[in-house]
């Protein structure tokens, strides 16, 4: 198997609530680390189905991880559940 070259570096800032979210979903789906984590779960976030564009305007910190953002003010799910649970619930 060749050698997988992740070149770029993404830097996110993490409340600790949202980085104890991700720490739970690690250990409890047994990821070998914190970037395999955040990894697993952008690729489940860019996979699913039922959300919504971002309204135009909205700023970083609308967007959270443990955090209930009010209805139509930031994307989120629309209509019908996917049949996945969200990670923390």
């Amino acid at each position: 198997m060749g050698e997988l070259n992740r070149g770029e570096r993404l830097q996110i800032m993490l409340t600790d609530d949202e980085l104890k979210a991700v720490d739970d979903w690690r250990f409890k789906t047994r990821m070998p680390s914190r970037a395999s984590a955040v990894r697993e779960l952008l690729k489940r976030g860019l996979a699913a189905e039922g959300f919504d564009l971002a309204n135009q305007g909205a700023k970083s910190k609308d967007f959270g991880v443990v955090t209930e953002e009010p209805a139509g003010k930031v994307a989120g799910r629309a209509g019908k559940s996917n049949g996945r649970e969200s990670a923390g619930k």
